[in-house]
């Protein structure tokens, strides 16, 4: 995936490996307006320059990025390339672009899932800022599949009073069952879930295991595929911070960060599902919960923080469905 940023200048801030969000950029191209020619931020550790070119990421700049925007709004996300050198014209480049795979239909989980499994270590609840209503009353086992986990998830878990030991994305619902876990997290990662039927498959069985679940984003959409329903192709996604999500059961809104290019669609959920989120610009499902098993999911980021923290109760109530499952 290429990744285009609206704002005009990138880079002024820098980048800090506080800030560092997975195990390494996830993308295969950027593109930018103006790069900032310092990082004018004292927890800058290097340039953005740097940090693409330590990643071997290739990016370009001095690009119209708003008018490439009104392009993508209006016509939908496009596969397309970045090249340089005098040899490659624009034929060329143009047949390449449309050889690439199209995202519908292709599994891009594999190339961003852990290795092997991992544990990932204690976090202070007070180091990320964000006060803490309540913490498990006493430190739950969490197994979490890793489909292109943001670490920021379980920096909340942990704080939250979560042990949680990650799990590459292709392993056996039996493995994580056989160890008991209080609950297991589905993570958000890229791409098409309908493809994944390994993942969909393993959700299938931890459903039916009645061990509580939770999942966020494409999480989610493992999990509403494996409770009976079907994924579509949004136009063009839903990308960013600000959008204004409605749970249902009380009326507030929640100011949500989103990052992704599919949806559950509400009419092929059977009775026993239950829609409890919905997103205010569009109308599309924003959060799932079956009924009868102990399973619930969103479709954004409640780890993040652009309301700023509208919706990290969702790992409170995880906490909740742990507790009240287990009496």
């Amino acid at each position: 995936q290429i990744v285009t940023m609206t704002c005009p200048e990138i880079g002024n801030y820098g980048v800090s490996d506080e800030d560092v969000e997975s195990r390494a950029p996830q993308v295969a191209g950027f593109i930018i307006r103006d790069e900032s020619p310092v990082a004018s931020n004292w927890r800058a550790e290097m340039t953005l320059r740097d940090y693409l070119v330590a990643n071997k990421i290739v990016a370009i700049s001095d690009v119209d990025t708003r008018a490439l925007t009104r392009q993508l709004r209006s016509g939908g996300v496009m596969r397309g390339v970045i090249a340089t050198g005098s040899a490659l014209d624009i034929k060329t480049l143009v047949e390449h672009a449309n050889a690439i795979p199209p995202m519908e239909g292709s599994d891009l989980v594999r190339g961003v899932t852990a290795a092997q499994a991992f544990d990932w270590p204690q976090e202070d609840p007070d180091e990320f800022g964000v006060a803490l209503e309540r913490r498990a009353k006493r430190r739950m086992k969490i197994a979490a599949y890793d489909y292109g986990m943001k670490w920021n998830i379980l920096r909340r878990l942990s704080a939250h009073g979560c042990d949680v030991r990650v799990y590459p994305a292709s392993s056996p619902a039996s493995e994580l069952l056989a160890t008991k876990p209080d609950g297991i997290f589905l993570s958000n990662g890229p791409g098409d879930p309908a493809p994944l039927t390994y993942a969909i498959e393993n959700a299938k069985a931890l459903v039916a295991s009645d061990v509580p679940v939770f999942g966020i984003c494409l999480g989610h959409q493992i999990l509403g595929l494996a409770m009976g329903g079907t994924t579509f192709k949004l136009k063009f996604g839903h990308r960013g911070a600000n959008h204004p999500v409605k749970k249902l059961s009380t009326g507030k809104i929640e100011i949500t960060a989103q990052n992704h290019g599919f949806a559950v669609d509400p009419a092929s959920l059977p009775s026993d599902v239950e829609v409890t989120h919905l997103n205010l610009y569009d109308g599309t499902i924003e959060g799932l919960r079956h009924k009868t098993h102990p399973v619930f999911c969103v479709q954004y980021h409640p780890e993040a923080s652009p309301g700023p923290h509208d919706a990290d109760y969702l790992f409170e109530d995880f906490l909740n469905l742990i507790e009240g499952h287990r009496g």
